[in-house]
């Protein structure tokens, strides 16, 4: 098939994603979707839950693999929409639609990208396509949960949008709970241990601390308090107040690392949520990288997560759609951005393969 007609169908899948709801853990019908688009190209695939995953036509063992994934789940439309969030419209050259840029265009160009080489031999690396669900909620049945079952990955490009930009950098994520302890009283009453009135110096140092190693690609690591609660009524002074801290850390430490400085240096209790969303990188001079920067793409850390936090090998974020209008209001992508998606896609994967 031509690539402007691969393009055109990619298009209309993404119009019918669109209209379907996948909100993270119910994706099955989009999941079917998934598996219509490869068996209209006679491709073969496997399902695993709401995951859909296809291999090269001439997979080799011996070979290294090359991922290509993005997710087809959504999050819930926020109540800014003023337009219907399931109706795919295209004014302006703009794409309407829930999950139309996160991450539906970078999901679609990928499949066309798959396409355009299921069939091709001698390639230096096998290809291997992975349309994942509860991305937006890491889910035990997002891509984390369907490694065990993939073959050996070496190499990985993760579809979200970033204008068709490098991200060679994603920042990881630690999430803690911390106490703050006091005495609690009837609030008539003298009280110099007051959990609230202990907050303020624990807030201070929460605001002021710093971690030492900065990072090329993603600066310093991102410590922000972001939630606080305490108290059931006027007139009791609480025995503590607990506060949600989010930790964006960069490469330069381990999730594990952070969780153990706070830990060991924090003036109050405090615990860590989970340490499995890492921070992820690949080496600059990665020939996937140098295929990007041959034509005209430049390199960035990107501060926002993905299934990128997932992976142990190296890998890049790169899609069509803009970062900034994810989540948001009468979310859009430009159908020019999916056409030039494509194409670059095609482009690097052609750079890279002839490289290796």
């Amino acid at each position: 098939m031509e690539q402007k007609a691969l393009t055109e169908k990619a298009i209309s899948l993404l119009k019918e994603l669109i209209s379907i709801e996948s909100f993270s853990k119910e994706e099955d019908k989009t999941a079917d979707a998934i598996e219509a688009w490869f068996t209209s190209f006679s491709i073969p695939f496997t399902r695993e839950n709401n995951n859909v995953y296809a291999k090269n036509k001439y997979w080799d063992d011996s070979k290294p693999t090359l991922l290509l994934n993005s997710h087809h789940d959504t999050v819930k439309p926020n109540k800014a929409y003023t337009r219907d969030p399931f109706l795919p419209e295209v004014i302006d050259g703009k794409l309407y639609g829930l999950g139309s840029n996160d991450a539906g265009g970078c999901l679609v160009s990928l499949l066309a990208t798959f396409v355009t080489f299921y069939a091709k031999e001698n390639l230096s690396h096998n290809i291997l396509m992975v349309a994942s669900a509860e991305e937006e909620n890491a889910g035990v049945n997002s891509l984390r949960g369907l490694l065990p079952s993939l073959p050996k990955i070496d190499v990985a490009i993760v579809g979200e949008p970033t204008l068709m930009q490098l991200a060679i950098a994603e920042k990881g994520l630690v999430v803690f709970d911390a106490v703050v302890k006091g005495t609690p009283s009837h609030a008539a009453h003298p009280n110099d241990n007051n959990s609230i009135y202990n907050t303020i110096e624990v807030l201070d140092w929460f605001k002021n601390y710093k971690f030492e190693k900065t990072s090329e690609a993603l600066g310093d690591v991102k410590l922000t308090v972001t939630q606080i609660n305490a108290g059931s009524q006027h007139n009791v002074v609480p025995a503590q107040v607990e506060l949600v801290i989010d930790v964006r850390v960069n490469d330069s430490y381990t999730n594990k690392e952070i969780a153990d400085l706070l830990k060991a240096e924090a003036p109050c209790e405090i615990q860590e949520r989970g340490l499995k969303l890492n921070s992820s990188k690949i080496d600059k001079d990665h020939a996937l990288v140098k295929s990007g920067v041959a034509l005209g793409r430049s390199t960035y850390g990107s501060p926002t997560l993905s299934d990128q936090a997932a992976l142990t090998c190296q890998s890049v974020k790169l899609g069509p759609g803009d970062s900034t209008r994810s989540h948001s209001a009468d979310e859009f992508i430009y159908v020019n951005e999916i056409e030039e998606g494509i194409d670059l896609y095609i482009k690097i994967l052609e750079g890279f393969l002839k490289q290796n």
